[in-house]
Order: structure tokens, then sequence, then C-alpha cells
């Protein structure tokens, strides 16, 4: 049997590093060096959800292409490849098309898929995405 992908077994399909935001829902004990540890993949998502969130809101990071760009920088991806496709697998072809908030859910969909390798669950999306709504109306 394969072994699951480091992002689902962190429950991080988008592979958040670890850094200055102690996300709720995160696991009492941390025990990868590089990654949060979430105690289920809706908070895991509600952490993804977020964090494009202050992509659009504080850096003005509204496309597809400025999203990716900063999230899988060249430093560290193929951001090309990664770029093409999050379009192709979202339904969104145009790398500059500017993001809703009803983009969100397909955006973080192909941005699963390209990080694990396999294709996300959507219920499991939508439940995060819903958690990360609660989290806007709670501000």
């Amino acid at each position: 049997m394969t072994p699951q992908p480091r992002g689902l077994r962190n429950n991080n399909p988008l592979n958040i590093r670890h850094g200055r935001s102690l996300w709720r829902g995160r696991r009492l004990v941390q025990t990868d060096p590089d990654f949060v540890q979430f105690e289920s993949i809706e908070m895991g998502y509600r952490a993804a959800f977020l964090t494009l969130h202050t992509y659009r809101i504080r850096y003005r990071r509204r496309t597809i292409r400025q999203i990716i760009e900063r999230w899988a920088p060249s430093t560290e991806n193929n951001t090309g490849i990664y770029l093409l496709h999050v379009c192709q697998w979202s339904g969104m072809r145009n790398p500059d098309h500017v993001l809703q908030m009803r983009d969100m859910p397909m955006l973080v969909a192909a941005m699963h898929r390209q990080e694990n390798g396999l294709p996300p669950n959507m219920q499991q999306i939508q439940a995060g995405f819903q958690l990360f709504l609660a989290a806007l109306q709670a501000r």
C-alpha cells in the first residue's frame, strides 16, 4: 500500500509551513518540522482559505497567477507547471482570471491535487470553506 501524501497525513492539504500563526485546530503536538499539522482536514482547509484570503486582501494577489507565484515560488517549485495544472484542474483556464469568493473552493481543490497528487474530497473542502466563512464573520 502506498503511503498517504504528507499533506494528507498532516491534515494540511495545501502544505502550510510553520510560521507565526497559531492556527485554530492545529494539533497540540507538532511532529513535522516543516509543515503545520491539523486535528482535521477541514481545519487544514480552513487555514488554506484564510491564507489565500490574506493574499487577496493584504497583498493584493487577486489572480490565479499572482496567488500561485506567491504560494509556489520558483525557488521551491516549477511555478509554471503548478500554475498550468491549477488552471486546468480548477476549470479557470485564464491564469489572469480575477478570483471571486465563489472561485475559492475550486482553486483550493486544484491546489490540493497539485500538492498531494490525488483528487480532493469536495465535501471536505466545502466544510473547510464554511469554517473559513464563519471565521470571517467572527472578525
